[in-house]
């Protein structure tokens, strides 16, 4: 998830750059919570995309931070 997230940030900035039709935000945001947080993450960081955005730069970490605790969570308990 977190490779497809970051090809579409990818994606989006290309579009952006060049003035085409962009994908929702609502996408973005919803392909990072779904698991593609460290992904959006480093596209953003990456290719400076949606770092302006408050609602990118304040959901994004904390949904990373939420992936991996239920991961460690998993990993620890569950297993």
């Amino acid at each position: 998830m977190s490779i497809l997230t970051f090809v579409l940030f990818a994606w989006d900035k290309h579009l952006a750059y060049y003035g085409r039709t962009r994908m929702p935000e609502f996408l973005l945001l919803s392909l990072s919570l779904l698991g593609g947080a460290f992904g959006a993450l480093c596209g953003m960081i990456f290719f400076h995309h949606k770092t302006l955005h408050k609602s990118f730069t304040i959901s994004v970490p904390i949904f990373l931070y939420l992936q991996l605790t239920a991961d460690i969570i998993y990993r620890i308990f569950l297993r």
